[in-house]
């Protein structure tokens, strides 16, 4: 407001100053041009004295003065370069004609240099505005008009821009005042927005922002709007972002809960059977000696020590493989015939499922890929382990290879119930389940289309499923010639 008020008056200045230095200009033309009627005037009035008979006594300016009639402020004075002496006279504001002492004279005289306009101060009397005319027999008629009017005039009209120029800074002050106090309201808004924003806890826990700029005061027309519009942009994001964290944590705690109920059961498994075995070796040396049933009962015990040891190394090495797959390690990559890598998936899948019918579906033509051929038969075999284990006996399971543009298409297809509609957004999250009581006859520890999604995402492509009652269809899409067969290996 402050800087929009002095430029304007600044403005409003310079404008005065010229209106006044023009009108002053043209008030000296007029009283120029007056000064020279006048003088005029005033000569043929001496002409006229001169010529008519004279008493003896010498014409003096207020004879020539009082022989017409003059308007107020007219000076005369007259010298003849010595043979006289020098008069003078002023018509006074009663119109009454007024001699001038020899100093206001001298005043005159002596600044007079040479013939036209001059410009002299009187005392008594101040400046006046002269023109020097010589006469016949050498004398000089002075003859001037007060320069009071013009200066009075032009006093008038400083004082008449300094009356509207304040009222005018005044107004414009009020108005400015007004407009931006109107046209900050949306920053108000947005300042008010964020204030409350910042006061919310964000820590920790689930936290939802709710506040938001007025969309009255978010209008993207205007700058200020577009302030408010762009803080409303920034929470709807750091709220998504935040629903995010919190979905990770408690994707995390879950996948926590899981990988602590999947190692716990075969270390339970596996210190019940030891404690078991330890009991049984116990009574054998308390007996004297090894009794049949009770080798019979430790080698049991022995054979589910392993087979829980080889459950939990297997949940182990899952778990390491995801966490360098996020790592953008654990991929060796080279030449991989996708066609004949699921020719050999389904040929291994065959025997852990003889109640389902496989189906292979691949052209002659093979489809070549850059990948890790070892990881990639990983995804495939988890496919078809994954259409086994949740298909009832006599499903038939299609596996095919095809190419489609740019990228190769593995699918899984079987004509099974399909998947669970509760589970379908998490379908690739780890420890993702259908039955959630983890029982072990569901088959897996739930890790096998994660690990499937993480391999596929190392290698550029991505995994969906589609499924409905008597069609499920998993879709793997991978780049058939990528530009860099390395690029994601990791060391």
């Amino acid at each position: 407001m402050v800087t929009i008020t002095a430029i304007v008056a600044l403005i409003l200045v310079g404008v005065a100053v010229a209106i006044s230095a023009f009108l002053g200009q043209v008030l000296q033309e007029n009283l120029n041009a007056k000064v020279s009627e006048t003088t005029s005037v005033t000569v043929q009035n001496l002409f006229q004295l001169q010529g008519m008979p004279q008493t003896g006594q010498p014409l003096t300016a207020s004879d020539v003065l009082n022989a017409g009639r003059q308007e107020e402020g007219v000076l005369l004075v007259m010298s003849d370069s010595g043979v006289l002496i020098p008069t003078g006279a002023v018509v006074t504001s009663d119109g009454t004609v007024e001699a001038l002492d020899d100093e206001q004279v001298a005043d005159v005289t002596d600044s007079i240099r040479r013939q036209g306009l001059e410009t002299v101060t009187i005392q008594g009397l101040g400046e006046y505005r002269v023109y020097a005319s010589p006469l016949p027999n050498q004398t000089i008629a002075v003859v001037g008009l007060p320069l009071s009017e013009v200066q009075k005039t032009l006093a008038q009209l400083f004082t008449a821009i300094l009356i509207v120029t304040a009222a005018g800074l005044v107004l414009l002050g009020i108005a400015i005042a007004f407009v931006v106090r109107a046209g900050l309201k949306p920053l108000r808004a947005v300042a008010d927005t964020a204030t409350r924003v910042a006061a919310l806890p964000m820590s920790e826990g689930s936290v939802s922002i709710d506040e938001r700029v007025p969309a009255q005061e978010a209008d993207e027309r205007t700058e200020i709007g577009r302030v408010g519009h762009a803080l409303n942009t920034l929470l709807d994001h750091v709220d998504a972002s935040l629903d995010a964290r919190q979905r990770n944590e408690d994707r995390m705690r879950r996948f926590v809960a899981d990988a602590s109920h999947e190692l716990r059961t075969p270390l339970a498994s596996i210190r019940g059977y030891s404690e078991l075995s330890l009991r049984a070796l116990r009574q054998a040396e308390a007996n004297g000696g090894p009794e049949p049933l009770i080798v019979e009962t430790t080698g049991q015990s022995l054979e589910r020590i392993q087979a829980q040891s080889l459950r939990m190394t297997t949940l182990v090495e899952d778990l390491l493989l995801l966490a360098r797959l996020d790592e953008g390690q654990e991929l060796v990559y080279g030449s991989v015939d996708l066609t004949r890598l699921a020719v050999e998936a389904v040929e291994d899948a065959r025997p852990a499922g003889p109640d389902h019918e496989w189906v292979l579906e691949v052209g002659e033509e093979p489809v070549v890929i850059a990948g890790d051929s070892g990881r990639l038969h990983q995804v495939a075999a988890n496919l078809l382990a994954n259409a086994r284990a949740h298909t009832p006996a006599g499903t038939t399971v299609t596996t095919s290879v095809v190419r489609e543009g740019k990228d190769a298409v593995l699918r899984v297809h079987d004509d099974g119930p399909g998947v669970d509609p509760a589970i379908t957004a998490e379908l690739f999250e780890r420890f993702a389940r259908a039955d959630r009581s983890r029982a072990r006859k569901t088959g897996g520890t739930g890790l096998g289309l994660s690990i499937a999604k993480a391999i596929v995402a190392a290698h550029g492509g991505t995994i969906a499923a589609r499924s409905e009652p008597g069609d499920t269809t998993f879709e793997v899409r991978l780049p058939a010639r990528p530009a860099d067969p390395g690029a994601g290996a990791g060391a």
